[in-house]
């Protein structure tokens, strides 16, 4: 059997973070995403295809809540951990087109108005509306207080003015939830969140930015972008911390998306081990290779973990309204082991496969190119770093 058709093992599904509602979750998604044949030679093509089967297939209702014809009455965050964990063994273009759909409406569900939410959510959970989130801009990406663009209320709605730069699915979004300076002098305390329609006048996104592993990315052009004040999301000088909240319900899930692909790594290495013979005998037979072995299922657990713990801890204060006071730290935890340890597993399985190990087209290629991102989006290893240091100092 080819490994992409192999799931990934399920015995985590037994672990005390997960409840039955989970695993009757994975066990569905498990053979649907295994049966999909997406053509992804064209990113943009197959991000469109993967938003659409998604759609269909039921699996974007868990990026909404219930009220809008989401899954669950809620945001759930170990039901996204498992989603991107699932997608990213499989594809991680899946995976990126599953996350953004939560991303892009995530700050709809924690801040729109009743309009807001039955505009967009319930288009966003059929797949008929593509969300994107516009928070980075040239010079402000980790440091966000340092965001130039501006929105000037002209009395008949807003004005925005600047650039949004590395947006996921710019070119190919319905909409986008961007984030503007409101109070120029105001640093993180004077940014204001808006949807804005992809068709607004004013917004050029025409300037596609191309990566090492490709997946829709492009730089936004708002130039005397006028938008209706209804498109004003949450309060206004409340745009820092929306986008805080929304980043902190999907952290977790983004360690989820590489330790999906470290898993899909481990597998094709193990596969690897077993069948590739030398010197009268399988790679898997030598003791160097167990010992590789031994360490890339250590550090897919170890991360697995984490992972999983800080999504719990974001579910269980979220039911009980009492939410862990070290939960960003936690979630900071997972997202850093988790994408840093990927990198690592990722590396033993295409050194294990010598020279088809960087022969473009193999598996094994392509996620040692797919992982490298995530160690910089929704908050560089750095920036995670300093979350966990200064809990730690705080402590």
């Amino acid at each position: 059997m080819s490994v992409s058709k192999v799931d990934p093992s399920t015995a985590h599904l037994a672990l005390p973070f997960f409840d039955e509602a989970h695993r009757e979750l994975a066990r569905g998604l498990l053979p649907w995403t295994a049966a999909q044949d997406v053509d992804e030679r064209d990113d943009r093509a197959a991000c469109r295809d993967w938003v659409r089967r998604l759609g269909d297939g039921g699996w974007l209702r868990y990026c909404v809540p219930a009220a809008f014809g989401g899954a669950l009455e809620r945001l759930d965050s170990r039901a996204l951990v498992l989603l991107r964990e699932t997608l990213a063994f499989h594809s991680p273009l899946a995976d990126f087109a599953f996350a953004m759909q939560g991303l892009g409406s995530g700050a709809i569900t924690l801040a729109g108005n009743a309009a807001q939410q039955s505009d967009y959510l319930s288009a966003v959970a059929r797949g008929d509306r593509i969300a994107a989130f516009a928070l980075s801009e040239p010079e402000a990406g980790s440091d966000v207080g340092a965001m130039a663009m501006q929105a000037v209320d002209t009395g008949s709605g807003w004005r925005l003015d600047g650039v949004k730069t590395w947006i996921s699915n710019g070119g190919i979004a319905d909409f986008y939830v961007v984030f503007a300076k409101t109070d120029p002098a105001g640093g993180t305390r004077g940014i204001t969140a808006f949807i804005v329609d992809a068709d607004a006048r004013g917004l050029d996104t025409s300037e596609h930015i191309q990566v090492m592993a490709p997946h829709p990315l492009a730089t936004l052009r708002f130039g005397a972008c006028e938008v209706p004040h209804g498109a004003q999301l949450g309060d206004v000088h409340g745009g820092f911390k929306l986008a805080m909240r929304t980043l902190d319900i999907f952290r977790a899930s983004v360690a989820a998306a590489a330790l999906g692909m470290a898993r899909r790594a481990l597998s094709e290495a193990i596969a690897h081990a077993k069948s590739r013979r030398m010197f009268g005998q399988t790679l898997a037979d030598f003791q160097l290779t167990q010992a590789k072995l031994g360490d890339m299922a250590a550090l897919v657990d170890s991360a697995a973990l984490l992972t999983y713990r800080a999504a719990w801890m974001r579910d269980e204060g979220e039911r009980t309204g009492k939410p862990f006071a070290d939960y960003t730290a936690a979630a900071a935890m997972a997202k850093m082991c988790a994408t840093e340890n990927a990198q690592r597993v990722i590396d033993m399985a295409l050194q294990m496969h010598g020279g088809s190990g960087v022969q473009v087209g193999t598996k094994v290629e392509s996620l040692y190119r797919d992982i490298r991102a995530l160690r910089i989006y929704e908050g560089a290893t750095e920036v995670q770093q300093l979350i966990i240091g200064k809990s730690v100092l705080r402590e």
